[in-house]
């Protein structure tokens, strides 16, 4: 069974004030909530999922928001930064747009050819916006106060940063089935296609041997996740994944898909996650993202869930 990535899935990170998580994805990256839920292994908190109208995957960044959740620290080990796709031509738009919001913008020079304005969220992350002409079979999200011509099509990359790129690039290139696509300096980028259209479909691993390690909080990438089409393909990446001595999680119920964890060899988490059944699973499609779901086993303690959640706007 061919189990080859066909791009990242989602990508989950650490937020601190939900409140100013979900003003700045929605307002100022033009997002759309497609799910309001808690976090399955520790409900006290929210689990906030963003992407484009239906939440196709490869459009989805979700956080789980702690108030007065410590800060993190970018380092190796980690995914430090996801990139954003946005319609070629549209990088003046954003510059403008984000800073009438008072969100300070950089203009990456260390890429060569390609067009990328670099900003933070709230909590520190790092997010970039790359101009690409790029075919992203998405429907991007127009309802907030950016247009469709100008709206995210989806991740295009995340970028590891590690100590030894050696063991990353092994676990890519051989037990996952990227191809190492180009070098560029101390930048390794591995694609899942030839073409490299599409969503999600580009890792980059910076090699920083003198790095500190990373620390996992506020502002900082819990993990990465990539697609299986279904779950055969899910449990033949787990077989492999074990078979190769590789330590993997048993597959987890998370609703809207099913998911395997693991670890790569520089530390960073990665998850394989189904493409369905897809955020409609529990809310129609018009309605996504306008109120509190919880998994089945949790509906019998909705109102203490709820009670203990803090009080979240997120428009319509």
């Amino acid at each position: 069974m061919d189990v080859r990535p066909s791009g990242i899935h989602h990508v989950t990170a650490i937020a601190g004030d939900p409140q100013a998580n979900a003003d700045f994805y929605l307002n100022a990256l033009g997002m759309r909530m497609v799910k309001r839920t808690v976090n399955f292994d520790a409900p006290e908190t929210y689990h906030f999922y963003y992407g484009d109208r239906a939440g196709h995957p490869g459009t989805i960044m979700t956080f789980f928001p702690w108030p007065d959740a410590p800060r993190g620290r970018r380092g190796a080990g980690q995914a430090t930064t996801t990139t954003f796709s946005v319609p070629e031509g549209s990088l003046g738009w954003w510059a403008d747009h984000l800073a009438a919001l008072d969100v300070p913008t950089t203009r990456p020079t260390e890429r060569g050819s390609e067009d990328v304005l670099s900003l933070r969220d709230p909590d520190g992350l790092v997010i970039e916006l790359a101009a690409s002409a790029d075919y992203h079979d998405t429907d991007p999200w127009d309802g907030a106060q950016v247009p469709a011509e100008h709206a995210i099509r989806g991740i295009r990359a995340v970028t590891f940063t590690e100590n030894d790129v050696e063991g990353t690039a092994e676990m890519l290139g051989g037990r996952l089935g990227f191809r190492l696509a180009e070098e560029d300096g101390d930048r390794l980028r591995f694609r899942t296609n030839d073409s490299g259209a599409g969503v999600g479909t580009i890792v980059d691993v910076l090699a920083r041997p003198r790095a500190e390690r990373g620390l996992v909080a506020a502002g900082t990438v819990h993990h990465v996740a990539y697609r299986a089409p279904d779950g055969p393909v899910q449990a033949a990446w787990r077989e492999r994944l074990e078979h190769d001595g590789v330590g993997v999680t048993e597959i987890r119920d998370r609703c809207y898909f099913t998911s395997i964890y693991f670890r790569e060899p520089g530390g960073v988490l990665l998850e394989i996650a189904t493409d369905g059944p897809g955020f409609d699973y529990d809310e129609p499609l018009l309605d996504l993202g306008r109120s509190l779901k919880l998994p089945p086993w949790m509906e019998p303690d909705r109102e203490q869930i709820a009670a203990r959640l803090p009080k979240v706007e997120v428009g319509p």
